[in-house]
């Protein structure tokens, strides 16, 4: 009697994980049962069952995150406070160590499709180092803000088009609901090392 109760248990979870498209976080299944005047019990202790694996989302959509990129002058990449992270403005490195530099709008200056491009481009460095500071990218709760700074002509007024490609890595990434942020956008008439874009973020992660 009690392996036939147990096994119900089993059958049932299973059950239960296949009917629904996403598990809820966590779940308790218990039972009792008496053998021979004995009791015993059997406890599916509560367990959060993973149903997003970013790193797995971030090889599905191809992306190739570069190094961590250190920092450049006298500031910690990373300050947490709590459950939150505080992620110092962080700039458009390729993998290859260069920098995608210029002024976007005006005469000469990169189009609105170049400098998204760079603003994605600073969004795979902040989950690089989010990747350096948490190990596991499935602890991040929520992307809570980005503040983004264009490198840009005095008569340029599409700073949030071009920081929308960093807003939309974090959505592909850690989907809408994780993924969805505040944010502010501003231009500048310069950049240090003459980047095209800056962007910071703020993150909530689960604790340790």
């Amino acid at each position: 009697r009690a392996s036939h109760i147990a096994q119900q248990i089993i059958q049932i979870n299973i059950m239960f994980e296949l009917s629904t498209a996403f598990i809820s976080p966590s779940f308790v299944t218990s039972t009792v049962a008496s053998t021979a005047g004995a009791a015993a019990c059997w406890v599916v202790p509560n367990t959060e069952l993973r149903m997003v694996n970013t790193e797995k989302a971030i090889a599905a959509l191809g992306i190739e995150l570069p190094p961590p990129p250190p920092p450049a002058a006298n500031y910690l990449p990373i300050q947490r406070n709590g459950d939150l992270l505080y992620l110092s403005g962080h700039i458009p490195f390729n993998n290859d160590g260069s920098l995608i530099t210029g002024k976007v709008g005006g005469s000469g200056g990169k189009t609105v499709e170049e400098g998204y491009q760079a603003a994605r481009q600073v969004a795979f460095n902040l989950i690089a180092s989010l990747k350096k500071e948490l190990g596991d990218l499935d602890r991040v709760e929520q992307i809570v803000k980005l503040f983004g700074i264009v490198h840009c002509a005095d008569d340029f007024f599409e700073q949030h088009k071009v920081v929308n490609g960093c807003s939309d890595v974090f959505v592909e990434v850690f989907g809408k609901e994780r993924g969805m942020h505040a944010r502010s956008a501003i231009g500048t008439n310069a950049l240090p090392l003459g980047i095209s874009v800056e962007i910071e973020a703020i993150v909530r992660v689960k604790q340790d």
